[in-house]
C-alpha cells in the first residue's frame, strides 16, 4: 500500500543488526535513535539482532528502547523481557573447544548472556592487538563493551557459554574447525582488517534467522511481516528469511545478493531514509 507516494504497511517487526548497521564502532547516531522510537510509536516492533551477547549491549545501544533482541547470533532470544531461548555449548563440546584454543595459544572470550569469560591476560592481549591495528583510540566503544563485561579466571571448566570470539589465532578458521571437530561453525571477525587470525565460533546450525523465526512464531507474525537489516556474513540467513531484507551499502557481495533493498551505513544515518521508505515512520 502507498500513502502520498510513500510505502506503508500494517504492523511489522524490524530486526536490526548492531555493529555496522545500527551503530558505528559501538556509537549509535541520534537519527537512528529517533527512527526506532518513531517506528515503535507508529505501532511497529523493533528488535536488535546481533552477534553480540546480551552482556555486550550497554545502555548507550539500548537507550532508544526495543521490544526484544536476538543475541549471540541466534543462540539467545528475548521478547519484552521474556527469554524464549538461551542455547549454550554442550559440556563436552565446550571442553573440546576450550582445550583446542588453549593448545594453540589462541586468545578467546567465552560469551554468555550475562558475562564474558576469559583467561587472565586476555584483556591485555585484546588491548595490545587493537592498539597495534587501530591506535590508542580503539580502546573505546566495542572493545570497552568487551572489557566491561569480562571476568577472568584460570579455571574455565564450569564456564557456560553460547558463542566464542577468538583472535590472535595461528590457525585460520577452517583449520581451527578441523582441530576442534564437529559441532561448531565459524565466521570471520566483524572487525575490519583482522584477516584469518580472528573470528567467531558458534554452535553448528545456529544463526540469526533461527532467532527471528522463534520471535515471529511467538508474536504470530509471518515472514512478510518482518524487516531485517544487516551488513555482515552472519546476516545472510536473516536477510533471506525476512519478507524485506535490507543490506547496508558496502556489505559483502553475498549479503547484497540476498537483500531486497540497500541502505546507507550508520555514519550517514542510513536507517532514517530506510525506515521512511518502508513506511515505518
Amino acid at each position: 500500500m502507498t500513502t502520498n507516494g510513500v510505502l506503508t504497511s500494517p504492523r511489522r517487526a524490524v530486526f536490526l543488526d548492531v555493529d555496522g548497521t545500527y551503530a558505528h564502532h559501538g556509537i549509535v547516531p541520534p537519527g537512528h535513535v529517533d527512527v526506532v522510537r518513531a517506528a515503535r510509536a507508529a505501532g511497529h516492533l523493533v528488535l536488535l539482532c546481533t552477534g553480540r551477547p546480551r552482556a555486550m549491549l550497554p545502555e548507550r545501544i539500548l537507550a532508544a528502547g526495543f521490544d526484544g533482541l536476538v543475541a549471540a547470533a541466534g543462540a539467545y532470544v528475548e521478547v519484552d523481557g521474556v527469554v524464549l531461548k538461551d542455547q549454550r555449548f554442550p559440556a563436552d563440546l565446550a571442553a573440546r573447544a576450550v582445550t583446542t584454543l588453549d593448545e594453540h595459544d589462541v586468545a578467546y572470550i567465552l560469551e554468555a548472556p550475562d558475562v564474558l569469560h576469559g583467561r587472565p591476560g586476555v584483556d591485555e592481549r585484546l588491548r595490545q592487538m587493537l592498539r597495534g591495528r587501530f591506535g590508542p583510540s580503539r580502546d573505546q566503544d566495542g572493545p570497552t563493551d568487551i572489557l566491561d563485561a569480562l571476568r577472568m579466571a584460570e579455571d574455565l571448566t564450569d564456564a557456560s557459554f553460547g558463542k566464542i570470539t577468538y583472535f590472535e589465532s595461528p590457525l585460520a578458521g577452517a583449520a581451527l574447525l578441523d582441530a576442534i571437530g564437529t559441532g561448531v561453525g565459524v565466521l570471520p571477525s566483524s572487525i575490519p582488517g583482522m584477516g584469518d587470525s580472528a573470528g567467531e565460533l558458534y554452535l553448528d546450525g545456529v544463526h540469526k534467522a533461527i532467532g527471528i523465526e522463534l520471535v515471529a512464531a511467538h508474536l504470530g507474525l509471518a515472514p512478510e511481516d518482518v524487516v531485517a537489516v544487516g551488513d555482515g556474513l552472519n546476516d545472510l540467513e536473516m536477510l533471506a528469511w525476512a519478507g524485506t531484507g535490507v543490506a547496508i551499502a558496502g556489505a559483502p557481495p553475498e549479503v547484497l545478493a540476498v537483500a531486497d533493498r540497500v541502505a546507507q551505513g550508520p555514519q550517514g544515518e542510513g536507517l532514517v531514509a530506510a525506515f521512511a521508505e518502508l513506511g515505518l515512520t
